[in-house]
């Protein structure tokens, strides 16, 4: 209970604090487009099943993946445009997010890491 009330808390009521630190004066804006960026989960709907609760989407879905996750940092650092920095901040941020979930459903387990991050072997 307590690490979904986490996640959810951090996917939708955290990102205000980030839009405001971003930009103070437009930070509704930049909520509504950190909001935006929980549209990465659309690769979700190609997994089967769509939605398992103790499944790691962190290396497991493809806009989740080691290979994309990367550019997602990168381009929070690097991306000299207002806008589209900020989409990769809520990005970077949504994949910080679901690997803390990863990291929980770890400590809540006997098992080894790469069990938890399936998609990363």
């Amino acid at each position: 209970m307590l690490q979904t009330l986490v996640h959810y808390f951090l996917h939708f009521i955290f990102i205000g604090a980030i839009a405001y630190w971003y930009d103070k004066k437009h930070w509704k804006r930049n909520w509504l487009i950190l909001l935006g960026t929980m549209a990465v989960d659309i690769d979700h709907l190609l997994a089967n099943p769509v939605f398992a609760e103790n499944r790691c989407s962190i290396g497991f879905h493809l806009l989740h993946s080691e290979y994309v996750i990367p550019l997602y940092f990168l381009g929070a650092i690097f991306l000299k445009n207002y806008t589209l920095r900020l989409v990769a901040i809520g990005l970077a941020f949504h994949m910080i997010t679901d690997a803390i979930d990863c990291f929980w459903m770890y400590t809540k387990c006997n098992c080894e890491i790469f069990e938890v991050f399936q998609g990363l072997r």
